[in-house]
């Protein structure tokens, strides 16, 4: 019951947008910035919606490697979708593929963008850097949003002008994109309802499902997620539970798909890191949710990072 209620919620807020002449046309063309997972991911999933998608890093190294990871995961898409006909498989894949154009040049990327991503290190600075430099270059009607999972996307669209501040919003993803149906669609007091809509209809089309929530430390699921996870870290810290018991606790007692620290290891620790640090320095949350948990600071010191790194809570090496 709860959960029909807050669909109807959650429709009704966004039916209540209007369409005026505001509205520029079907976001088509996407730039997305950062060929890693996460933009790796965006790039392919607005690719299998017919998007013009075009992905932008710093060097060739990381293009390329972005595009290998993308071909990686439409194998797997295709073989899902076409089990048993590989002429088929390839032909998708071929066809993807050809949805998606690679540079290093940003500021090229926007000339002609309906909606940029950006989904770069979690550094206010850098995203300033970036944001304010594309924003010389964009059309009027280009659409900005972030990915970010730890800052305020107010203090991202600081680096834009007041119009593009209008045309700004976070668009958050779950890891592994391709996979997770969830898009958060976070609004500051500056962008307009029209823009919003926009993006819930973009969302869509590329098979998520959007939910919307107000610029607040955390949206809604990592608002939820990461104090149930740090508690699980500070088990380990006090040595009350071993890491695998930890786990299968919250799986067979509590229902849940996976355990916190296995979601950890998912999630990525340095994102789990950069959330936390995040909302401790701008005071955001109790302190006693954002307090430093030694296990997590030892594996990101390390270069611990979970499944990305091969290693973290669990070791993946050798799958």
């Amino acid at each position: 019951m709860f959960h029909k209620q807050l669909t109807r919620l959650v429709n009704g807020h966004y039916r209540s947008f209007s369409t005026s002449a505001l509205r520029f046309k079907e976001l088509n063309n996407i730039t997305v910035v950062g060929a890693g997972l996460m933009g790796s991911g965006i790039a392919q999933v607005a690719a299998q919606a017919n998007c013009n998608v075009t992905v932008v890093d710093t060097s060739n190294a990381s293009l390329e490697n972005g595009k290998t990871i993308i071909s990686r995961s439409l194998q797997r898409v295709a073989r899902k979708k076409f089990a048993d006909n590989e002429d088929q498989q390839k032909e998708y894949i071929s066809k993807v593929l050809a949805n998606i154009h690679l540079t290093t040049d940003a500021n090229a990327s926007v000339r002609n963008a309906d909606l940029v991503v950006e989904a770069i290190v979690e550094n206010i600075e850098t995203k300033h850097k970036l944001f304010e430099s594309m924003d010389q270059s964009a059309p009027q009607h280009t659409i900005f949003c972030s990915n970010t999972s730890s800052l305020s996307i107010r203090s991202i669209a600081d680096a834009t002008s007041p119009e593009r501040q209008k045309r700004f919003a976070g668009l958050h993803f779950f890891n592994p994109v391709p996979a997770m149906k969830l898009v958060e669609i976070v609004r500051t007091d500056r962008v307009t309802r029209e823009v919003l809509q926009d993006l819930n209809d973009f969302a869509k089309k590329i098979g998520k499902t959007p939910v919307a929530c107000k610029d607040t430390p955390g949206f809604i699921v990592n608002r939820l997620l990461v104090p149930y996870m740090m508690e699980a870290f500070r088990i380990v810290d006090r040595g009350e539970a071993s890491i695998p018991d930890i786990d299968t606790a919250m799986k067979l007692g509590a229902g849940m798909p996976m355990g916190p620290l296995e979601l950890a290891d998912l999630v990525g620790l340095d994102t789990m890191k950069s959330i936390v640090d995040g909302w401790a320095d701008k005071k955001a949350l109790d302190p006693s949710i954002t307090q430093p948990s030694p296990t997590l600071e030892e594996l990101c010191a390390k270069g611990d990072f979970g499944r990305k790194s091969g290693k973290g809570f669990y070791d993946y090496s050798k799958q």
